[in-house]
Order: C-alpha cells, then structure tokens, then sequence
C-alpha cells in the first residue's frame, strides 16, 4: 500500500489541475492510505507512537522548511510501511520514502 499527502488528496478530489490530478490518478492505482486514514488511525500520537512523534521532529529540527505535519505524516507512512508517500511538494519530495508525482 501507499500513502498520498494532502496535495495530492486534494487534486484527485477538486480536479483542479488537471496535469496533477492525472499524476495523482496513475499513482492512487495502487490501493493507498490517505493522510486522513493515516491520522484518524493515530488519535493520539503521543501516547500511541512516541517513537514515530521523535523521527518527525528529528526530521523537521533538520529540514524546518517541510513543515512538522509533513514530516509526521511521513514517518507515520514508514512505519506503517506506505511508503512510497506520494507527494506534489517539491521539498518534500527530496527525502528518502517519497515519490514526486
């Protein structure tokens, strides 16, 4: 299974661009695991998944620019092993377990 970040939710959703939501397509014909799914499975992170929280701040003390949400929901999909994390964010897209779409 793979994981989509919220962008790329957004385009197979809205259809707003149309290159993207294409890109989108051919990537979500795998079965994948959304950001939503990935968080709501996550109620409480901190009690449920210290060690996932840790990676995710280790990350963002590092690469600040990817914003901790983008750096949690990434660690949330490797530990979960949905990886890769497909992604339309150019920043995030150069750390090891995502796909630029």
């Amino acid at each position: 299974m793979r994981a989509i970040d919220a962008n790329v939710l957004v385009r197979l959703i809205t259809r707003d661009d149309l290159r993207q939501a294409k890109s989108a397509d051919r990537f979500s014909a795998a079965r994948l695991a959304t950001a939503l799914q990935m968080l709501l499975n996550h109620k409480d992170l901190t009690l449920q998944d210290p060690d996932a929280v840790a990676a995710a701040l280790d990350l963002f003390r590092s690469r600040p620019a990817l914003g901790f949400s983008d750096c949690l929901m990434l660690q949330l999909a490797r530990k979960a092993g949905h990886v890769p994390l497909g992604t339309f964010d150019r920043a995030l897209a150069k750390t090891a377990g995502t796909q630029k779409l």
